[in-house]
């Protein structure tokens, strides 16, 4: 997954996504002295903060609240962040959308993208967050799409982990160490205080992917016995003249 000296580009469907499926590659890749830009497609405003809805805060308080939370996570994993303001429950596919994400991927030019998988039968929002990212990818190649920028080169695309992958048709073809940035990863959950919850479900199975992490590695690499890691599956396939 490493993409030299490129941006890392993450679409996320809500404001707390990234850092739970992909904090320790955002973390790694900024870390390596790497650019990484994570677009919020929406706050998570409807669906995923039912702590502000139960504490009476309105609508645009909750945008706020989710904004400053991702913000703050952001910057603990070193990347630039954006935010659409699209709306969620549902996260609805308007050309409008799929333009302005067709304008990030010409303007920040990714080495790498990184977003939810195509299946997820409990949260629509992030199969069309899926959707949107691969669409827009497919414009900003396209010569003719009027976007300001250079024309988008053929950066590959990597599924991250869902909640529940068994019911999302995941099956991880690429295992990442991020043991050194799990710390970073750590510190960016500890942002998102309105899904609390999930705070010890990744950092445990962070834990359980880095001792898949190990046993795929083999012995000889001396990975340390408390490997982190995260797991990815690569969408379109990977070019190469060796086979490693």
């Amino acid at each position: 997954m490493a993409s030299g000296n490129g941006t890392m580009l993450v679409v996320s469907a809500h404001a707390g996504d990234f850092v739970w499926r992909a904090g320790g590659a955002i973390a790694a890749a900024t870390a390596r002295g790497e650019r990484a830009v994570v677009v919020c497609l929406s706050y998570g405003e409807r669906g995923e903060s039912a702590s502000q809805w139960l504490a009476g805060k309105s609508l645009d308080e909750i945008k706020a609240i989710r904004r400053g939370e991702a913000e703050a996570a952001a910057s603990a994993l070193g990347a630039e962040i954006e935010f659409l303001d699209a709306g969620d429950y549902p996260l609805v596919a308007t050309r409008e959308l799929l333009d302005q994400l067709v304008h990030v991927y010409r303007r920040v030019q990714p080495a790498v993208v990184l977003t939810h998988p195509l299946v997820d039968p409990y949260n629509a929002d992030h199969p069309a967050a899926a959707r949107l990212a691969l669409e827009a990818r497919i414009l900003a190649q396209a010569i003719g799409y009027e976007a300001p920028g250079e024309v988008l080169g053929a950066p590959p695309v990597f599924f991250f982990e869902p909640h529940q992958p068994e019911q999302c048709d995941f099956k991880p073809d690429v295992l990442l160490d991020i043991t050194s940035a799990f710390p970073a990863k750590q510190e960016a959950m500890r942002c998102l205080p309105a899904q609390k919850h999930m705070w010890d479900y990744y950092s445990d199975l962070a834990t359980r992917r880095g001792v898949q992490v190990k046993r795929n590695a083999g012995p000889n690499l001396g990975l340390p016995v408390d490997t982190k890691g995260e797991a990815y599956m690569r969408y379109y396939p990977q070019v190469t003249d060796v086979l490693a």
